[in-house]
């Protein structure tokens, strides 16, 4: 990185609270804190204070071997993407970017992704091909490579950089028609990119007649005791992808695909509202939106109290912790159609919010925990857009086209 003279958030390395608490003091809060050797980002959190860093090292002490460090990195809050190269040596080549719709510190793989990216500049999109090339030729790749970043303010910055195959590529070799894996097995036995007949560089220049929208899938009901809030540990166990010509019908498919289901609010139909403090004010923007369209509001307690304040109708009811009537008994309804919940804490089971979440998922309510993905269904839901008159798309024509060339 710094041969290459690429960005990336600042960082430390410790073995001991003591050290981690001087660390997380010169690197500023908030921080990402992982254990060296992580998979699906196990064991990953972001910490916004000593209190965090604290509890953290006391459970990792615990159950990880302090022979390897702890990693603790500036948290970028940002928008996250992930680009899939392939490199012969010299030349390199760009299927596509991939935007993640939720922001930095949920994991990619719970992230709903999409191609191509949706908000991103010019200046940025060139900045990720221009850091992408030179990692493939700094590092010597002849194959593919997988990096990672944060980008924050047109800003672009390296969360991580794989010299392998990653998740993704299955995906953009889908949307895109490039065969990725022929590809790279044919660099890795000599052949070179510009022989392909698939350019180098950014493949037609970054533009698509489709958008492309990857959405998660889980099997909470099957995990039981797992918080369905999402962090930097992944937590999902497939995929489904929808494409489109436009980003709005992709990102419907993508979502009906998950098992997200659109439904017109009805007599009584509400959605429950609880969210951290920080994560107040876009709440209120939501629940405007969600008035709007029909539904009763009801939010905890501090919630509550917020959105009235913005002046959006909402209900007080208790958490599952309260007198009863509680949220136990909405929920039992079947009057809510929706949750949103998001809380700066989820390790702890014993809590509202866990056991909150929980209940709902055992009564097949769907509950969403990143902001993001709650203004993305919102959007969707106030869309007028019916799934049953889009256009169906062929992968299999998006090949034929792209081994053309078209």
């Amino acid at each position: 990185l710094e041969r290459c003279g690429i960005p990336r958030p600042e960082g430390r390395t410790v073995f001991t609270l003591d050290e981690a608490l001087q660390a997380a003091q010169e690197v500023g809060y908030p921080v990402l804190m992982r254990p060296s050797y992580v998979l699906g980002g196990q064991n990953m959190i972001v910490a916004y204070n000593s209190a965090d860093v604290i509890e953290y090292m006391g459970v990792i002490t615990k159950h990880v071997d302090m022979s390897h460090p702890v990693l603790m990195d500036k948290y970028i809050l940002g928008t996250e993407c992930e680009v899939d190269a392939i490199c012969d040596g010299t030349d390199y080549l760009v299927p596509g970017i991939m935007q993640q719709v939720e922001r930095t510190g949920v994991h990619s793989g719970d992230s709903i992704c999409v191609y191509p990216p949706y908000t991103f500049s010019q200046k940025v999109i060139d900045t990720l091909v221009d850091y992408t090339g030179r990692f493939a030729r700094e590092l010597k790749v002849v194959g593919l490579v997988n990096v990672q970043y944060a980008v924050q303010n047109d800003r672009v910055y390296v969360i991580e950089v794989n010299p392998r195959s990653s998740r993704t590529v299955p995906y953009i070799s889908k949307v895109t028609g490039v065969p990725m894996v022929d590809l790279a097995v044919r660099c890795t036995l000599g052949e070179k990119l510009k022989d392909m007949g698939y350019g180098t560089g950014l493949w037609r220049n970054g533009k698509s007649p489709y958008y492309a929208v990857k959405v998660p899938v889980y099997s909470f009901l099957k995990l039981h005791g797992v918080d369905t809030m999402l962090g930097p540990e992944m937590k999902s166990t497939g995929e489904v992808l929808g494409i489109a010509p436009s980003f709005h019908e992709a990102m419907m498919k993508g979502l009906v695909a998950a098992g997200y289901q659109f439904k017109t609010p009805g007599p009584g139909s509400c959605v429950i509202i609880s969210v951290k403090d920080s994560d107040k004010a876009e709440a209120a923007e939501l629940a405007w939106k969600l008035h709007d369209y029909g539904y009763k509001i009801y939010g905890t307690p501090g919630t509550a109290k917020f959105l009235n304040s913005e002046m959006v109708p909402c209900s007080v009811v208790r958490q599952m912790s309260g007198a009863r009537p509680n949220v136990i008994d909405l929920l039992e309804s079947g009057l809510v159609d929706y949750i949103i919940s998001t809380s700066p804490h989820g390790r702890d089971p014993h809590r509202d919010s866990v056991k909150f979440r929980r209940k709902a998922t055992e009564l097949s309510i769907p509950t969403i925990t990143a902001m993001d993905t709650a203004r993305v269904l919102v959007d969707a839901l106030r869309g007028d857009h019916d799934i049953s008159q889009m256009e169906l798309v062929d992968i299999a024509n998006l090949h034929r086209e792209a081994a053309k060339g078209e």
